[in-house]
């Protein structure tokens, strides 16, 4: 587990479907948010963002890995990373592919 300069618990995610995104705050600060669709089936991720501020603390390696494991509980879907940034978490996390979509060749 990465070591944060601030304690895991001082962080609160959010999954806020009516806006199709996962958030992290710390504290009342909003710095990381993971967009995404999701068409009952397949969800594609398709945007990891870090308030510039807060850039290079691994907020957004830490989103996804919450995002990624609030879907795997969920079930049900399978997903599709299309932002290049949770592309590179899941070849980082091999473990973790289980959930991904698999592409069926032609």
């Amino acid at each position: 587990m990465r070591a944060y300069p601030f304690g895991v618990t001082d962080l609160r995610f959010t999954h806020e479907p009516d806006a199709s995104r996962y958030t992290l705050h710390r504290g009342d600060d909003l710095v990381s948010v993971l967009d995404y669709r999701d068409d009952g089936r397949t969800v594609v991720l398709t945007r990891a963002y870090t308030v510039p501020t807060f850039r290079g603390n691994g907020y957004a390696g830490e989103l996804v890995d919450r995002a990624v494991a609030h879907l795997e509980r969920r079930g049900g879907r399978t997903v599709v990373p299309m932002c290049w940034y949770v592309a590179d978490w899941f070849e980082a996390n091999p473990g973790r592919r289980g959930i991904l979509h698999e592409r069926r060749s032609a």
